[in-house]
C-alpha cells in the first residue's frame, strides 16, 4: 500500500479549475502551497488523477467548514483520512467492498471511496454533477462529525439492545443527520468561499433521492419494506439535507431528538 498526494499527477489546467470550483485561489495549489489532504491508495488500481484531486479538494474545504464550526463549540475538529480504493480494501471495520458504496469506518476516522462509484452515480441513479459527487463525500464526513460528538457511540450503544426494526430506524435518523450536516457544510462554505454556481443545490438534492431506501428497493425487487430502511427514503433525504443547508446549524440536524422523521 502507498501513500500518495492527491493532486501531484494532473495538469495545471486541471488544477486550476479544480480550485476555482471550490473557491481556492488556484495560485496557491500551482505554487504547491495549501496542498490538498493526502489520501491513501491501496493497491488494486490507482485513481484518475482528475477525480482524485475532485474529491481531495471537496475533503478539505469540509475540513475548513467543521473546523470553525467546531471551535464555535470549543472543540477541536480532527480531519478525517481518505482512501481511494478500487474493488476492496481492508479497513478497520472489516473489508470495504465497492458494491456499498462510498462508506466511513469508525474506527480508523477513515473515509473510503471507490471512485467508481460516481460513474454509477451519474449512469445508474441519474445524478450527474460535480456537486452531487460533492454531497456524497459530505456525507460520508457527517458520519466523521458524529463520531467525534460521541452520536455514533450512542447509536450503536442503542442497537445492541433494540430489535431488528428499532436497528434499523435508528440507522435511519444516523444517516439522515448525516444528510442534513452535508447540508450544514454547503451553507457554510457557500457563505465563506462562495463555491456554488446554478443548479449546484439541485444536483445534491437529485443525487439525495437518488438513493433513498425506497427508491432504491423499488428498483431491486419491485416494492418497498419501510420497516428495513436503513437510511432514508428519497423524500427524508432531501428533507434533511434541505434542512441543513438552508438553517446552517448543526443544531437544526437533531434527527433523534424529532418526533418523527
Amino acid at each position: 500500500m502507498g501513500t500518495t498526494l492527491v493532486g501531484g499527477g494532473i495538469g495545471v489546467v486541471v488544477l486550476a479549475l479544480v480550485a476555482m470550483l471550490f473557491g481556492v485561489d488556484p495560485g496557491v495549489i500551482l505554487s504547491g502551497g495549501g496542498e490538498p489532504t493526502p489520501a491513501t491508495s491501496p493497491a488494486g488500481g490507482a485513481p484518475t488523477d482528475e477525480m482524485a484531486d475532485f474529491v481531495s479538494v471537496v475533503l478539505g474545504d469540509t475540513e475548513d467548514t467543521w473546523s470553525a464550526l467546531f471551535a464555535q463549540m470549543g472543540r477541536t475538529y480532527e480531519d478525517p483520512t481518505l482512501v481511494l480504493f478500487s474493488g476492496a480494501t481492508a479497513t478497520a471495520c472489516g473489508t470495504g467492498q465497492s458494491a456499498a458504496g462510498p462508506f466511513y469506518c469508525p474506527l480508523d476516522h477513515k473515509v473510503y471511496i471507490d471512485l467508481s462509484f460516481y460513474r454509477e452515480l451519474r449512469d445508474r441513479f441519474q445524478a450527474p454533477g460535480d456537486f452531487a459527487e460533492a454531497y456524497v463525500i459530505a456525507h460520508e464526513v457527517g458520519h466523521h462529525v458524529q463520531t467525534l460528538l460521541g452520536v455514533t457511540d450512542r447509536v450503536e450503544a442503542a442497537q445492541r439492545r433494540a430489535s431488528r426494526e428499532e436497528a434499523n430506524a435508528l440507522s435511519v435518523r444516523t444517516e439522515l443527520q448525516a444528510d442534513c450536516y452535508a447540508g450544514v457544510w454547503a451553507n457554510r462554505a457557500q457563505q465563506a468561499r462562495n463555491i456554488l454556481e446554478p443548479g449546484d443545490v439541485e444536483e445534491a438534492l437529485n443525487a439525495a433521492a437518488a438513493i433513498g431506501d425506497d427508491r432504491l428497493q423499488h428498483e431491486a425487487q419491485g416494492y418497498v419494506v419501510p420497516e428495513s430502511f436503513t437510511h432514508g427514503s428519497s423524500e427524508q433525504r432531501v428533507r434533511w439535507f434541505r434542512r441543513g443547508f438552508e438553517s446552517g446549524e448543526p443544531a437544526r440536524c437533531d434527527t433523534f431528538g424529532a418526533g418523527s422523521v
